[in-house]
């Protein structure tokens, strides 16, 4: 995730900003319905990581078996490969037998409509790609729409006009980039509430360039979190810490889901990280979710 990444992190403050006003209500309300346990689910954008063979992959593996091993690893993926086409039935069904019913995809609206359309004449498409993914089953989380840097507040009819209308049979989360939704705290304000009153997951990207785009504001009781780490820095470890704090206080509070998403440049540094914010949450919640690991590889025979 290139989207507000910095070369040079020296005057960044990555500390994470107090909940926005209108949190504490929405948990309060959907602690009455909280899930015994709540559930927590972290991944990366990709599965075929070839970096990762001989280490959290086996050695030699075909690339169809990718995403089973991937899901061995983490319990969810962000799944980008849908922002650049719609799947076909038999590609739904094989990521879907290549998982088990714990593990979650999050797939990502199409460019065209995102972007290239920007929501304007999609309903054929949306319809097209809602019905896509519907046969994950029970493995669907939340699709999600990432909305370009260029739909600013003027397009607000446009995107209440397009979440009025889009399926209700599959949860979907909007990320915000133009900097004009958060300028302004009215309009943040009525943006979030179009979304609480919808159903529909404002997304949180805790990224170095935009910290404007951290509003730690929930509209619904899933939270899904971007973050782009920075080649395990400090600061990175720092975050890790941060966010299973923040979670777990979320968590405590009423929370159903929670999405984290892992961006690094390096892909072998995104099971490190996972690793040490899932201990920390774990030491927080209690909540046992099994972080990545190295695993045991085969040792061939020897003749002698």
């Amino acid at each position: 995730m290139d989207f507000g990444r910095l070369s040079d992190l020296r005057y960044v403050d990555f500390r994470l900003p107090p909940d926005h006003p209108e949190t504490a209500g929405v948990l309060a309300r959907a602690r009455v319905a909280q899930p015994a346990p709540p559930r927590v689910y972290v991944g990366c954008p990709i599965w075929t990581n070839k970096a990762w063979l001989g280490s959290y992959f086996p050695a030699g593996i075909r690339d169809s078996d990718y995403l089973h091993h991937y899901a061995r690893q983490f319990n969810s993926i962000e799944l980008n490969t849908t922002h650049y086409r719609i799947p076909d039935a038999p590609t739904v069904r094989k990521w879907r037998g290549a998982v088990p019913d714990t593990f979650r995809f999050c797939p990502k609206l199409p460019q065209v409509i995102s972007h290239d359309r920007q929501l304007y004449n999609t309903e054929a498409l949306t319809t097209s790609f809602c019905r896509a993914i519907e046969g994950l089953g029970p493995t669907l989380g939340r699709a999600f729409l990432q909305l370009p840097p260029t739909f600013g507040p003027e397009h607000l009819p446009r995107l209440e006009r397009y979440l009025l209308d889009f399926p209700d049979y599959v949860p979907l989360a909007v990320e915000l980039r133009h900097p004009g939704w958060f300028a302004d705290r009215e309009l943040l304000s009525a943006v979030s509430a179009l979304l609480e009153a919808l159903g529909k997951t404002l997304v949180l990207s805790d990224v170095a360039g935009r910290r404007d785009v951290l509003h730690q504001r929930l509209t619904t009781p899933v939270a899904l979190v971007r973050l782009n780490g920075h080649g395990l820095v400090a600061s990175d470890f720092r975050r890790a810490e941060d966010w299973a704090a923040r979670l777990a206080a979320w968590l405590e509070a009423g929370l159903h889901e929670a999405y984290v998403f892992i961006h690094q440049k390096d892909i072998l540094h995104s099971p490190i990280w996972a690793q040490h914010f899932l201990h920390r949450l774990h030491e927080l919640t209690g909540l046992a979710v099994t972080p990545p690991h190295i695993i045991e590889q085969p040792v061939q025979g020897s003749l002698f």
